[in-house]
């Protein structure tokens, strides 16, 4: 397991320890719950993120992840303790509420492409938050599942770039690479973003990494989603069109609505059902 937080950081997140406020009442009371249930729980979120990188950022909600096959028991203590629970997403999220307050119990991510596993647990760094113990979402885990997020009206790159440029030196690289898998464009994007917003800290991300990533990039072709061959066309060996853009951003249903594209996300190329993407992406048409 990593080790704590640095004292400085923590102290980021005490300093918001309002107790009379009746979200962050909600909050550590939910903690303190889960922790003494000894229920299997990480802190990520906006919370982890100022731990990291000392930029607070006031939300509506905590967020707790969890793995899959814990959900149902980090669940019951919550409404054991009295708050009300759904699962809003069988693919990756649940919910617990307190009034208007809310809890998001992650288990994976919106495209189904970062489960959470017993590595985020292996490496997770232990903190204090609202006076509470806790483990919070490793840095590598972070800068994963965040790196996705590219929707018109959320983009998480300067998320990543504050983690990078907090945490770079001492990221476990190898496994953050292996985390990304046939999705490492994605990371070779942020990397190059990192050194567009920094250029005067490129020898943050070791050199070796980069290297490393741009000569994929110079390969081809190229590999997608599950393993297979696809050429600069886009188009995979067995001669079909294949979006991954869809698992950045669901500006791409478009192409697969409209121009043919099999969407990355759904069986067997990546791990949702056409059921689960149907209804995640009906939730934002119903907004």
């Amino acid at each position: 397991m990593s080790a704590p937080v640095s004292a400085a950081r923590v102290g980021v997140a005490d300093a918001i320890d309002d107790r009379a406020a009746p979200e962050l009442r909600f909050y550590r009371d939910a903690l303190e719950y889960l922790n003494a249930a000894r229920a299997p729980y990480l802190v990520g979120g906006a919370y982890a993120y100022a731990l990291y990188t000392g930029i607070e950022r006031h939300t509506k909600d905590l967020d707790i992840f969890v793995r899959a096959r814990d959900c149902g028991r980090v669940l019951t203590v919550l409404r054991d303790a009295g708050y009300r629970t759904e699962v809003a997403f069988t693919h990756w999220l649940a919910k617990a509420f307190s009034g208007d307050h809310l809890i998001d119990v992650i288990f994976s991510s919106g495209n189904g492409l970062c489960p959470v596993d017993d590595a985020w647990f292996t490496h997770a760094p232990g903190a204090s938050l609202l006076g509470v113990p806790v483990r919070l979402t490793p840095p590598e885990e972070m800068i994963w599942s965040k790196a996705f997020i590219m929707e018109r009206e959320r983009f998480d790159g300067a998320d990543i770039c504050h983690l990078l440029r907090a945490c770079g030196r001492g990221l476990e690289w190898e496994r953050l690479i292996a985390r990304f898998g046939t999705h490492w464009p994605v990371l070779l994007t942020h990397v190059l973003l990192f050194q567009y917003a920094y250029p005067g800290e490129a020898d943050t991300i070791p050199r070796r990494v980069v290297r490393r990533l741009l000569d994929r990039a110079s390969a081809a072709p190229t590999p997608t989603v599950n393993g297979g061959a696809r050429h600069a066309s886009g188009r995979s060996d067995a001669g079909e069109h294949i979006c991954c853009g869809t698992c950045l951003s669901r500006e791409y249903m478009h192409d697969v609505r409209h121009w043919g594209y099999r969407d990355a996300r759904v069986r067997p190329l990546g791990r949702m059902t056409a059921d689960e993407v149907a209804r995640w992406m009906a939730a934002f048409e119903h907004e």
